[in-house]
């Protein structure tokens, strides 16, 4: 390993507050015990490590903020056209109009994934017992789908839903009918007309198929396939992933209705569902136990997505050392990684 030079490691002492000469320090940052077992983790303790040592490094925080900025703006852009594909919907009679049930918001600064997916386990109760849905929302950045992930591990009968695979299908099969109909190229507006649109649902059925447990089966248009059959193949072949975005732009309402009535499904068969995705879709499940992730020290957000890169290149770059790698050469990597972002 290349190591960083003497005046980068007297750099690292003016913002490590326990300064370069004092690795071993333990109620200074806690520094000794961050291990390559430790990194090698790439999860939120790691982040939180990461962010630990860093958190008075000027150019750390400097990155983390333009990196809050953008995020936060993301979100908004995506809110704002998920919310106008939803119009879409409603305006074809997909969707109808509804008052948003509230969320319950939880804080989770300071809090570890375990810990919050304990509060929301409580909170659900006897319901996980018999099948609950249970549906997260929040920035990113505020831990969602590491929640989930918790949540699956602590549950039981549990599934985790995504709407990729029903917005997969439906552009499978509006290639198709171009296709079908000679288009040499896909044309969303002969494709997705109201009419159209309707066909192609009718096409999609979601049940518990014997041998195969829940799945959407495709019937229709030269197509009888089952979703997780095809999920790494077709559905993410080129005219799949080329034409999902124009696609999911106008049928946004029909695969808010068909994922709702699937979930639903799922849950009278006594699964626990975990939904986690943006106000604007979920917001048509039916569920009491809704929860919305909160930060009240958005600069965390930043913090956590580029302690995420500076932890997977540190690792990448250390995890071929032939020798021990000591914390002190962690913090040289962490530090050379930061200065290449």
């Amino acid at each position: 390993m290349k190591r960083i030079e003497n005046n980068s490691l007297k750099m690292c002492a003016k913002w490590c507050p326990w300064g370069v000469d004092k690795p071993d320090d333990d109620e200074e940052g806690n520094f000794s015990a961050f291990s390559m077992e430790l990194l090698k983790k790439q999860n939120a303790e790691t982040s939180a490590a990461i962010i630990q040592l860093l958190n008075t490094n000027p150019e750390f925080l400097s990155i983390s903020e333009n990196q809050t900025k953008m995020i936060m703006q993301r979100d908004n852009e995506d809110g704002e056209k998920l919310a106008a594909g939803i119009q879409i919907g409603i305006d074809r009679g997909a969707l109808p109009t509804i008052e948003p049930v509230p969320y319950k918001e939880i804080n989770v600064l300071g809090k570890t994934p375990d810990e919050i997916a304990d509060e929301i386990i409580s909170d659900v109760g006897e319901a996980v017992n018999t099948g609950a849905v249970i549906v997260l929302v929040g920035l990113s950045g505020t831990g969602k789908g590491t929640t989930v992930t918790k949540l699956s591990e602590k549950l039981p009968n549990t599934v985790t839903w995504s709407n990729g695979n029903i917005f997969r299908s439906i552009t499978l099969l509006a290639t198709s009918w171009c296709e079908n109909n000679g288009m040499e190229q896909f044309d969303a507006n002969a494709a997705l007309t109201s009419e159209n649109i309707a066909d192609y649902l009718s096409m999609l059925s979601f049940d518990e198929f014997p041998d195969r447990g829940f799945d959407i089966k495709i019937e229709g248009l030269g197509i009888s396939a089952f979703v997780k059959d095809i999920q790494n193949t077709d559905l993410k072949g080129p005219k799949v992933s080329k034409n999902i975005p124009t696609v999911a732009k106008q049928i946004q309402g029909e695969a808010v209705g068909f994922a709702a009535a699937a979930i639903e499904k799922m849950r009278e068969a006594g699964m626990n569902v975990l939904l986690e995705g943006r106000e604007q879709t979920v917001n048509y499940v039916s569920s009491p136990f809704r929860y919305s992730l909160t930060l009240s020290d958005s600069s965390i957000i930043g913090k956590r997505r580029v302690a995420q890169m500076l932890g997977a290149t540190a690792f990448q770059k250390l995890q071929e050392e032939e020798e021990e790698v000591t914390p002190t050469a962690i913090l040289e990597t962490l530090n050379s990684c930061l200065s290449e972002l």
